[in-house]
């Protein structure tokens, strides 16, 4: 069962309890059992599990709740809570310290070295299509000496982080242990990551203890969780370690790796999104939010507004990855794949492309008054009709949000640049509990997202956790939106 899988089951179940005609303990003991049950089929630690169903029982105790008490909400935080723990190290790992050379080397069952042929062309390869320097020989063989001098090269060239990567090995391997603890001692490296597959689920934890013994790392990076059936075995093994992750990988390539935070990650695993995540993405992609946000502020919203929200969502990245970081939208993306998804955006923004300057900084009533531009629109573009309607109807809607917005949000824009700073995660982090705590879904400073997605032929809803109903536009608007063009 991949972790995706685990996350409807556990949101089902949840569902079914909350939707029963009576509430009541027998009802949510047979929740508790169901979670267990897919909690144990996804390779979770029978003891974790068990711990899991003390702790959900003990934060909901039926015949102490008061004759009033909201128990869907108590019961759904308390569901979120318990997963939280059992994928929770509580440890923080290193951070790099910016205007030295921070040195990381990695270790596990996989990795390069200096003796197997075409293993330095690998190297080049993945370094060259990251953009970033390398640095290891054709001639040497010693694996400590190539880390060493790598190193050293690298720290009179002033690099803030230079990683060293190890010969891949199996716990049972002393010769390579002893090579590993060799280069550990020549490069001194401050933080030591060990890499572990996903798929040898709650195995994890014997190997990280075997390779903790012998090279004492600090945090771990774990891969191919998007396809592993052990996946949340894995996660939950190492969290039983208590060793900070610091990165898990959704995919194959340089850019499918997620920070690792536990709040975020049981959250998007239960379709309740990831804003954190969301945040911290949208700030490393420079978006140009400014034009647009003013413009809601003053309770308008035109079409070239409509084009530059449909770009920003393209730049975001693969639209299953920004879905599951947004309330209920993983749902809305099944039956969708990335590439048909961004097809469907592309086409959009011909259609915006091949209208005058006029008609883009219009409130879209131009079309209605004059159909004929329609016609011109959709030949220029390559689409048709119907899809130059779908968008303004999109835009049009998005126009009627921030008239409402208007003036709202420009005093919470207002009130977040005097809590600038440090504050913005905390409050995201805060809202994530929030939203945890009462079932509430949100969506980011794109456009309705979950409407956009239903034009793009995205599913419905659905699932126990987010409610795509509550959503507190404005607000999100302008927690996303109000950071652009700030980097």
């Amino acid at each position: 069962m991949v972790l995706q899988d685990l996350g409807r089951r556990i949101n089902a179940a949840v569902t079914d309890l909350t939707r029963a005609p009576t509430l009541d303990e027998k009802a949510f003991d047979g929740m508790i059992k169901t979670i267990s049950n897919a909690l144990a089929e996804a390779d979770v630690n029978i003891k974790l599990v068990a711990q899991l169903r003390k702790t959900i029982k003990a934060s909901v105790k039926f015949h102490e709740l008061p004759p009033h008490a909201k128990k869907k909400q108590i019961i759904q935080k308390a569901v979120f809570d318990a997963l939280v723990d059992i994928v929770n190290p509580h440890q923080k790992p290193y951070e790099p310290k910016k205007g030295k050379s921070n040195v990381i080397m990695f270790v596990g069952l996989q990795g390069a070295d200096t003796f197997r042929a075409g293993a330095f062309d690998q190297l080049k390869q993945n370094a060259t299509k990251a953009k970033i320097p390398y640095y290891g020989s054709l001639t040497q063989t010693d694996p400590v000496v190539v880390a060493r001098d790598g190193v050293e090269k690298f720290k009179k060239e002033r690099f803030e982080i230079i990683i060293v990567d190890t010969s891949g090995r199996h716990q049972q391997e002393n010769a390579l242990f002893a090579e590993m603890v060799e280069i550990q001692g020549a490069v001194q490296p401050h933080q030591t990551i060990m890499v572990l597959d996903a798929s040898i689920g709650q195995a994890a934890e014997a190997q990280s203890r075997a390779f903790k013994e012998t090279a004492d790392f600090g945090a771990i990076i774990i891969t191919k969780t998007d396809g592993a059936a052990a996946g949340g075995g894995a996660i939950s093994a190492v969290a039983a370690t208590h060793t900070p992750i610091v990165f898990i990988g959704t995919g194959e390539h340089l850019l499918d790796l997620e920070k690792f935070n536990p709040e975020g990650f049981v959250s998007k695993l239960l379709g309740m999104g990831d804003m954190q995540g969301l945040v911290e993405h949208v700030q490393t992609l420079n978006l140009n939010q400014k034009d647009t946000m003013k413009n809601i502020t003053e309770g308008k919203f035109s079409v070239r507004d409509m084009r530059d929200q449909l770009q920003n969502i393209m730049k975001m990245g693969p639209l299953s990855k920004m879905a599951g970081m947004i309330p209920g939208m993983g749902n809305m993306m099944q039956g969708m794949d990335d590439q048909e998804g961004s097809q469907k955006l592309k086409r959009m923004v011909y259609i915006c492309d091949s209208m005058t300057a006029k008609e883009l900084d219009s409130d879209g009533k131009i079309f209605v008054e004059q159909p004929a531009r329609m016609t011109r629109v959709a030949r220029g573009s390559g689409t048709s009709v119907r899809e130059v309607e779908e968008l303004l109807t999109q835009q049009r809607m998005m126009g009627g949000i921030a008239k409402k917005m208007k003036g709202g949000l420009a005093g919470m824009q207002k009130a977040q640049g005097a809590a600038k700073g440090g504050n913005q995660a905390q409050q995201m982090a805060a809202m994530q509990k929030k939203m945890a705590a009462m079932g509430q879904g949100g969506a980011g400073g794109m456009p309705d997202m979950s409407q956009l997605m239903k034009m793009m032929g995205g599913g419905g809803g659905g699932g126990g956790m987010p409610d795509m109903g509550g959503m507190d536009m404005s607000k999100m608007m302008s927690m996303l939106g109000g950071m652009g063009g700030k980097r």
